[in-house]
């Protein structure tokens, strides 16, 4: 399996090498060369059913690491990574919740960065060339990257994220571990951290005289292992229910919806994904208009999802080259603030269901889909859940009216001392840290 950039300048290359690169030397995103078509057993639910999570992760992921160095470590990557529960919460028959928040730090970005990490540390073993790990965060990536990759042997990494803009507990996450990984807060928005990566990367010189690769959703590694839980949880839907779900997916660089499209286009058994953003429109703006035009970041209560130029729509448009195939694929539906905290009460007056932020902007859409359009009123839907509601206690807890209890693995971490470094957005100084 090769992988192509998404700008068709720079040369093929092997997963591991997308994979160690990071960016492609075009400024391009890698991308499969082309996705391979499922075996019928993986989606049929009496066949793979009762495969383990791993097990899912394995069958669905080695065609990507077919001929790759990787390929014999897969199976132990998978085995380390995935080593929490994925449950699906049922609201009813036909509402499903898909939980991707039982990992280390309480994410769904756990899934990439344990892959990723793994996969890293086996490269950076068979190149015999140590590692600096640049990763901006609107929240919860660099957390789960942060823990993914603390005590990696050879592997540094600098975590960026936007100074107020994360919550308290975000923020320990991202700056508990010290040792091989350091936190930068950075006067500015998360789109100023993501350029300053950017900027590193597209440094030659100084990405070759550092050893820069990125954790990112920029990264392939990141991205592959987010298609699995797509695959695994709509078998498990179609198995419960005999109908394919409507997946609403809570969208900020647009990474997680990525997968979910790729393992649409595998053969997953998924009706249609919808796209749950906050106030930052770009991306319904572009599905009405026609013209893609990033802009600067609106600060909301899902913060995790405050982008204004998400980086992961340059895949998406290199999956759909034109508007109309965009169009027909792809909606996008904005969420305020308001709406936001209205569906948290709502959702646990209704079921006694706490979620994040993040997850209400999914529910909102659920129920203005099946509010607004006709074809879908009826339609058999699953909102993922992205994050805990308890890594947001200060929204959460005042609406619901209670408190949101902390899972142990987030209770270890924030018992430990912080720290992080003040910088501005205009500068790559840190690097000489």
């Amino acid at each position: 399996m090769q992988f192509i950039s998404t700008r068709g300048s720079a040369s093929p290359v092997s997963v591991s090498e997308a994979i160690l690169k990071g960016l492609a030397p075009d400024g391009g995103l890698y991308v499969p060369e082309s996705l391979p078509a499922f075996d019928r057993g993986l989606i049929d639910p009496e066949i793979s059913g009762n495969l383990s999570y791993p097990e899912t992760a394995l069958a669905v992921l080695r065609p990507f690491f077919a001929g790759d160095f990787l390929e014999s470590e897969l199976e132990a990557v998978c085995r380390e990574a995935f080593s929490f529960p994925v449950p699906i919460h049922w609201h009813n028959e036909r509402e499903a919740v898909l939980e991707l928040i039982h990992g280390p730090t309480a994410a769904f970005k756990d899934f990439g960065a344990r892959f990723l990490a793994g996969t890293m540390e086996r490269i950076t073993e068979h190149e015999g060339t140590p590692l600096t790990i640049l990763v901006a965060t609107s929240g919860d990536t660099g957390g789960a990257v942060a823990a993914a990759f603390a005590g990696k042997r050879n592997i540094s990494v600098k975590v960026l994220f936007p100074k107020g803009r994360v919550s308290a507990r975000q923020e320990k996450q991202l700056t508990c571990w010290g040792a091989n990984v350091q936190a930068y807060s950075v006067r500015g928005a998360f789109d100023d951290c993501q350029r300053m990566v950017k900027s590193a990367f597209m440094d030659p010189e100084l990405s070759a005289a550092r050893h820069l690769t990125s954790a990112n959703s920029i990264n392939s590694g990141r991205l592959l292992p987010q298609t699995v839980y797509y695959v695994y949880a709509s078998v498990r839907y179609l198995a419960k229910t005999g109908k394919k779900p409507v997946i609403i997916i809570p969208s900020g660089n647009v990474g997680n919806s990525v997968g979910a499209y790729w393992a649409k286009a595998m053969g997953a058994p998924i009706e249609r994904i919808v796209l749950a953003v906050n106030a930052n429109t770009t991306i319904p703006d572009f599905l009405a208009s026609g013209v893609y035009e990033p802009r600067e970041s609106i600060a909301t209560l899902a913060n995790a999802m405050d982008v204004g130029d998400p980086s992961n729509m340059e895949r998406l448009r290199h999956l759909f080259p034109s508007i109309e195939e965009i169009r027909g694929n792809i909606t996008a539906l904005s969420v305020s603030d308001g709406q936001i905290q209205e569906t948290i009460g709502r959702i646990w007056q209704e079921n006694g269901y706490a979620v994040c932020p993040h997850t209400a902007a999914g529910e909102y859409v659920r129920r203005t889909i099946a509010q607004d359009s006709p074809a879908m009123s009826n339609s058999p839907t699953m909102v993922v859940a992205t994050a805990h509601p308890a890594k947001f206690e200060t929204i959460v807890e005042p609406i619901i009216g209670e408190s949101v209890p902390i899972p142990p693995q987030l209770a270890e971490l924030l018992h430990r001392p912080g720290s992080a470094a003040e910088i501005d957005p205009d500068s790559l100084a840190f690097l000489d840290d």
